[in-house]
């Protein structure tokens, strides 16, 4: 096929050897099943925000660090340069949660690298050497349906072990591998210690799987695998080996509103000396404003 304008760098640098289809356009990216180093791959080309459907950003991104004090000020700021690390920082999440994934054993495509915009990774195939589908376009057995949902829990408790929740998980973004289901799309990984929604979100992606393996094997409808890993991880008692149940008792005691509402004034009371302490001595210096500006003119 005719070579995508994001992918022709990577053929001039003989990274990518030949471009053979293109496998999915999504809110997200494009991919393409190309010829890399031998072997097919896929390139996932990630689209410009402005091009881009998934308006939630905002929400995911909380928690995550920024290294960088210059960037992070002018991230916060929504400066130009601001908006353009933003959007690098995006981008490259999906690329540091895959490395950081498989290094904690969850079955994510192995990442080969990051150019440009362009995230190569490993080409997932079914047992006959095909495209692996999406497992909302597969119907499974009982007994299949059981044992994927097992490996999908043990995924997720490894994935929140390591402090990353996939936050978007559903059937249409876990492939049926020859050897299982994979987790994919992980730009918008959420951190489990840092983000406010990051127990909701755990238990939604949780529920989605639930929902969609219930279909098969009515029995898992009536689990509650989300609350209770949640709950062993506030607890500081998961590990990738823990036994679950599927039960979990909810606390009915009533709440202590005075207690709750101290708690909430505590909050208020740190942000507005966050605040303040910005506004007095924490802005961006000189040599860190020229710089911000020579960026602003690089690209114009």
């Amino acid at each position: 096929m005719k070579i995508p304008k994001r992918l022709q760098p990577l053929v001039d640098d003989g990274l990518i050897e030949a471009v053979e289809s293109q496998l999915m356009s999504g809110k997200e990216a494009q991919v393409y099943v190309v010829r890399s180093h031998g072997e097919r791959r896929c390139a996932k080309v990630f689209k410009e925000a402005k091009q881009r459907s998934f308006k939630q950003a905002v929400q995911y991104q909380e928690g995550r660090r920024e290294r960088n004090s210059r960037r992070s000020r002018a991230m916060a700021k929504k400066t130009r340069y601001g908006q353009k690390e933003q959007e690098q920082a995006w981008l490259n999440a999906e690329v540091d949660a895959l490395y950081r994934l498989a290094a904690a054993d969850v079955r994510v495509p192995k990442p080969y690298g990051f150019i440009d915009g362009v995230l190569l990774m490993e080409m997932i195939s079914d047992a006959e050497g095909l495209t692996a589908p999406r497992l909302d376009d597969v119907t499974l057995s009982a007994e299949e349906a059981r044992e994927h949902y097992a490996k999908i829990l043990a995924d997720v408790v490894k994935m929140l072990c390591a402090g990353l929740i996939h936050g978007d998980l559903s059937e249409f973004n876990v492939l049926l591998a020859a050897d299982g289901p994979v987790i994919i799309d992980l730009p918008q990984a959420v951190d489990a210690a840092g983000n406010n929604s990051a127990e909701w979100m755990f238990e939604r992606d949780v529920d989605n799987m639930r929902r969609y393996f219930g279909r098969f094997a009515p029995e898992l409808l009536a689990t509650d695998y989300g609350k209770e890993i949640w709950a062993l991880f506030e607890a500081g008692e998961l590990h990738p080996e823990s036994r679950l149940t599927g039960r979990f008792v909810h606390d009915t005691a009533p709440v202590d509103v005075d207690e709750l509402m101290t708690v909430i004034d505590d909050v208020r009371d740190e942000e507005a000396q966050r605040q303040a302490a910005l506004n007095r001595g924490d802005e961006p210096g000189v040599e860190e404003a020229a710089e911000e500006w020579r960026e602003s003119q690089r690209e114009r």
